[in-house]
This record gives C-alpha cells, sequence and structure tokens, in this order.
C-alpha cells in the first residue's frame, strides 16, 4: 500500500472519531461527509470507480443533506446533554473499543487465525455489482426494498397525523 492510501486511511479514521464525539449536530454530519469522501477515494485506489461514485452520489451527497436537512428541521437544543457520567453507550463503546483492540493485538502478535481472505473480484464495474446483487443477492436486495417501501409508507401516515388532520377512508 502507499503512503497516500495510509493518509487517506488516517483522515478517515479521523473523521469517523469526529462524528462520534462532537458535540454540535451538524458537525458531526460534516464530519461523516468528510468520511464518506475519503472512503470514496480509497475505492478509487482500489481500482472501484463505480463504487467510489456510488459513495459519493448515495451517502456523501444524499443521505448526509438529508441528514442536514432533519438536523435544520427539527434543531438542536443545547440543554440536551445534561447527562453526566456514564451513559449505557459510552459504556458499550468502551467495551467494543476493548474487544476490537484485543482482537487486532491478538491477530498482530498471530494467537488469533482469521483465516485468508478471498481474492479481490472484479467489483468496482457496474456490471459486476448489478450481476451479483441480482443473482447472488437477490433474496435480501428485494427484502430491503420491501422494508424501505413499508418505512416509507409508515412515515407518511405518521406524518399526516402528526399534523392534526382527520385520516380519511377512500369512498368507493
Amino acid at each position: 500500500m502507499s503512503v497516500f492510501a495510509f493518509l487517506i486511511g488516517a483522515l478517515s479514521l479521523a473523521a469517523a472519531i469526529g462524528v462520534v464525539v462532537s458535540a454540535k449536530p451538524v458537525h458531526s454530519a460534516l464530519f461523516l461527509m468528510a468520511n464518506f469522501a475519503t472512503l470514496a477515494i480509497l475505492y478509487v485506489l482500489l481500482d472501484a470507480q463505480f463504487l467510489a461514485a456510488a459513495q459519493v452520489i448515495i451517502y456523501a451527497g444524499g443521505i448526509v443533506i438529508l441528514i442536514l436537512f432533519v438536523i435544520m428541521l427539527i434543531g438542536h437544543d443545547p440543554a440536551d446533554r445534561s447527562q453526566k457520567g456514564l451513559t449505557r453507550p459510552a459504556v458499550a463503546s468502551l467495551v467494543l473499543g476493548f474487544i476490537l483492540l484485543m482482537s487486532l493485538g491478538l491477530q498482530l502478535t498471530g494467537r488469533l487465525e482469521l483465516g485468508t481472505g478471498g481474492g479481490i473480484a472484479s467489483g468496482g464495474s457496474p456490471s459486476a455489482v448489478g450481476t451479483e446483487l441480482f443473482t447472488r443477492f437477490l433474496l435480501p436486495f428485494e427484502f430491503v426494498a420491501i422494508l424501505l417501501l413499508v418505512a416509507l409508507i409508515g412515515a407518511l401516515i405518521m406524518g399526516r397525523r402528526e399534523s392534526g388532520e382527520p385520516v380519511e377512508e377512500p369512498v368507493g
């Protein structure tokens, strides 16, 4: 691996840490966008240009903008962080971080064998992604599509009820 790849990986890790430790939600969303952008650069370095473009368009472009829109719409009250001490998510994060560091240490010292990874497939091309998506991963793809449809319908129903308008049944 080149020094540039390690530098981009370090930037990606720093942006991910910034997402978690930032006190302001807008800053967390911007750190998330930086993380997605650095991951796209890593995809380009791995010769997966299609995945890099999808990463930028879908995640950095769409998802982060949606998160920022929701943050701006809902607003943020600085008094929300009134809890002091360790909360459950903080304890869970510490435990999972400890497990991750221990497994990484065991792997580096040779005491833990995780097996060899498979060879790098041609996963960066649109035809390879489409072939894998609609052959090997057809059932999970359909499941996710149905799940997203149910979530969309649920959001529409919840939004309609919260606005104070009665839900009218169609006649006919």
